[in-house]
């Protein structure tokens, strides 16, 4: 007998991604009768809810229910939905993303196989829209430059892993582990993953598990998102919650480097060829990898992959010290 499953989807303003998420749920090949979808809005100000609640109307045999988060953030929605779920398996789904027909089922099958406590997959990153800066920000966050996680990258065989995208759990985690923090805004489930690990439980990646997530298309939207994730990266910090690992801290050694070097050439010769050497460095670099990526992809991608580049590594870093900057002087 199939496990029963609770689906979670926190959201807020996904109009245009809300409907092919659900397209994707309701085309699993896992039993609907043993299946409920929790989309838990962030009182959305687009037409969310009202996509939802059509798709509810219309899907009555696969259990939809539209919840309120007043509160708004990803983390209280996922809790929400937590406390909410009827299932004995808790499976995270993002609202920015497709799933292959076999999600579901490949992620209890792992999830009850493996004796992991949290199981989750690769996600194929694809351009949310048809242009050049959309591919070339999806690139960017499929490429080693631009991305550290396996779950980003792929994996040839399943590996135990620090965190993956979405993932599926078992119930009683969180009786003993607890919730979400809510006080994460960002990096919620990182910080979880971590938590989890130091209870002793294990996160497994299947490369079996194939999501398609849909980033930023604009340049400003991606910048903008990378700045926010590396704010959320330290600044927990302030309240005593310490996650990130070394490669989390790469984008601000790369802004610090480049600042103190600007500073010191202002009133040294030798300053300004360090900072010719650090920063031209970094261009150097990311000229070359965006260069061969063009030559594969396309060569009217070039600029955008630059620049792509560019505010993943300058807006994360930016984002970080903006993080210290609170924590020190307020």
């Amino acid at each position: 007998m199939s496990s029963f499953v609770s689906v979670i989807i926190p959201c807020r303003n996904e109009e245009k991604f809300i409907g092919k998420c659900l397209d994707s749920i309701i085309s699993q090949d896992f039993p609907k009768e043993n299946l409920e979808v929790l989309v838990v809005d962030g009182m959305s100000a687009d037409k969310t809810r009202e996509i939802v609640e059509k798709y509810k109307i219309q899907n009555t045999k696969y259990k939809i229910q539209l919840l309120d988060n007043p509160n708004k953030f990803t983390p209280s929605g996922l809790n929400i939905g937590i406390k909410k779920a009827r299932g004995e398996i808790i499976i995270r789904m993002d609202a920015h993303a497709g799933y292959n027909k076999d999600y579901i089922s490949k992620c209890v099958h792992y999830l009850k196989e493996s004796g992991a406590d949290n199981v989750g997959g690769i996600i194929k990153t694809l351009p949310a829209e048809k242009t050049l800066t959309a591919r070339a920000i999806a690139l960017v966050l499929s490429h080693l430059l631009g991305a550290a996680s396996y779950f980003r990258l792929g994996s040839k065989k399943p590996r135990f892993s620090d965190t993956v995208f979405g993932g599926c759990f078992k119930r009683e985690v969180f009786d003993r582990v607890g919730l979400f923090d809510e006080r994460m805004i960002r990096s919620q489930d990182i910080e979880f993953n971590k938590r989890l690990r130091r209870a002793g439980g294990k996160i497994l990646l299947v490369p079996e598990i194939v999501a398609r997530y849909y980033p930023q298309a604009s340049l400003k939207g991606f910048f903008k998102h990378n700045f926010n994730d590396g704010f959320w990266t330290l600044y927990p910090i302030r309240f005593g919650v310490k996650f990130f690992s070394l490669r989390h801290l790469l984008p601000l050694a790369l802004v610090l480097a480049c600042w103190v070097a600007f500073l010191f050439g202002l009133f040294s010769f030798l300053g300004k060829l360090l900072f010719i050497f650090v920063f031209g460095g970094y261009l150097l670099l990311n000229i070359v990898f965006s260069l061969q990526i063009a030559l594969r992809e396309g060569l009217k991608l070039f600029p955008a992959l630059v620049l792509a580049f560019f505010s993943r590594h300058f807006g994360y870093g930016l984002g970080s010290l903006w993080a210290l900057v609170r924590i020190i002087a307020f």
